[in-house]
């Protein structure tokens, strides 16, 4: 008897209770790619959503994910490849012909398009461009002519415009009419015949108002725009701060050439968001989870070796302090916990900083403010575990006065992190280097050397050592 292939699981139930993609439904779609089943493979994924498609394309092994894609064929949606990372996306379509990319690259939007396209080689990317028709092509050309990550290359060039002498009447039969329209709309862009931005009508006005009104009457022309070449940071910052939907994009002369829409900013925010954290970490930007071993290691190589130079210089600071140390092994114990302590303290103002610099919160208007509130903060800190590990410190080793020395080094270093915490950034932001890629090296090398400086020198005055 032949054997009878596992019931396919509806959409609704591909995931857990936790959200996570069911591992039976990965087998049984691994299972299919390698048995090279495509009518299988269909029933199993046809009916997917591109967020659900691009999860478990990346649950696939590398050489499952291209298979998938051939089996497919014309079923595949190519927006799943926007939802996984760059180096799965990139690795799939150098895997595809240049004519099957060209083919499912024509049915996505043309911001769509960039992002999957963007990440390849010049020459692949050519190769591509030149499979599809004319106008596409050029219409993504343009696009590529923007500089990285401006609005030129997050809008979208499909939408409605009108001339101003229309009628409401004539803009309803308009929608209703033509075949060439975008899929999803909120709104209609009035312009003149040289496609200078005159206003901008919400869909809901044109549906409560008479056939016969002139579209000048119903436009709003206080349009948010964006310049073309405008960096897609303040963009976001400009759609967060005036909670807006969409906003249109224009060129040097003020020309509509697209629009930016709420979905391509929260991209933006999110993509920012995950660099930001990267880089506090000390991780490149466009490290990915699917990346290789070797290249983990490379791109993270940099930032220990500078984390390294930190920690020799630290060490001198011991070294300094060696005879010491050699005479009371206690102070060998709990440098270290001052140090900890004030790494951790600048840290914490270190992130606050830079994702305050990011969002514009913090500038030279409110800088003192936030300094002094940061400093005071890191002084009550400092003073409430200066009681916790002095005492700690003291009934340990049975030294009351090495309580009172470790407290007081503990509230020095924690007013030095807060200090370290904030300034760095600010200076870094004021020499336009990216405060969350450089801060933490030095932030550490401030917090560690004045942690062991004031704890060794504080004991050594003390004691009299």
């Amino acid at each position: 008897m032949a054997e009878t292939s596992a019931p396919i699981p509806h959409v609704e139930d591909w995931r857990d209770d936790e959200g996570e993609l069911k591992t039976e439904l990965v087998r049984a779609v691994s299972d299919a790619v390698e048995a090279g089943d495509a009518v299988r493979l269909k029933d199993l994924v046809g009916e997917a959503h591109e967020a659900d498609m691009g999860d478990l394309i990346a649950q696939l092994s590398s050489d499952e994910r291209t298979r998938l894609v051939e089996l497919l064929g014309a079923d595949f949606d190519f927006n799943a490849l926007i939802e996984v990372d760059d180096a799965i996306r990139v690795e799939i379509l150098e895997d595809l012909s240049p004519e099957q990319v060209a083919e499912g690259v024509a049915d996505l939007d043309s911001d769509d398009a960039v992002a999957l396209l963007e990440d390849l080689t010049e020459e692949d990317r050519t190769e591509i461009l030149d499979k599809l028709t004319p106008i596409d092509r050029v219409a993504l050309k343009r696009a590529f002519d923007y500089p990285d990550d401006s609005a030129g290359r997050r809008m979208k060039d499909d939408f409605i415009a009108v001339p101003p002498f229309w009628t409401v009447g004539q803009v309803i039969d308009h929608l209703r009419e033509a075949d060439d329209l975008p899929e999803d709309f909120t709104e209609i862009f009035v312009v003149d015949p040289g496609y200078h931005l005159q206003g901008h009508i919400r869909l809901d006005r044109i549906l409560r108002t008479k056939r016969g009104v002139p579209v000048t009457e119903v436009m709003e022309e206080d349009v948010r725009t964006v310049e073309a070449g405008e960096d897609q940071h303040d963009v976001a910052l400009m759609f967060e701060r005036y909670n807006l939907l969409s906003a249109a994009v224009v060129d040097d002369a003020g020309r509509l050439v697209g629009v930016l829409t709420v979905d391509d900013i929260v991209d933006v925010i999110e993509e920012e968001a995950d660099a930001e954290i990267k880089a506090l970490g000390g991780v490149k930007a466009d490290e990915e989870i699917s990346d290789s071993v070797w290249t983990t290691a490379k791109g993270r190589f940099g930032w220990l070796f500078i984390n390294l130079i930190t920690a020799f210089v630290a060490s001198t600071v011991l070294k300094s302090f060696e005879v010491e140390l050699e005479k009371m092994v206690a102070l060998a114990v709990l440098a270290p916990i001052v140090a900890s302590q004030g790494g951790n303290a600048a840290t914490q103002t270190m992130t606050v900083a830079v994702r305050a610099l990011a969002t514009h919160e913090l500038g030279p208007h409110n800088a003192l403010r936030i300094i002094i509130r940061e400093v005071m903060a890191g002084f009550i800190n400092g003073l409430a575990f200066a009681v916790i590990t002095g005492l700690i410190a003291g009934f340990w080793f049975g030294i009351a006065d090495l309580g009172l020395v470790i407290g007081l080094a503990m509230i020095c270093n924690l007013v030095a992190g807060a200090m370290g915490g904030i300034l760095i950034p600010l200076a870094l932001d004021r020499l336009n280097a990216d405060p969350a890629v450089s801060s933490g090296p030095f932030v550490t090398t401030v917090t560690d050397v004045t942690g062991f400086l004031a704890f060794l020198g504080i004991a050594t005055w003390w004691f009299k050592i």
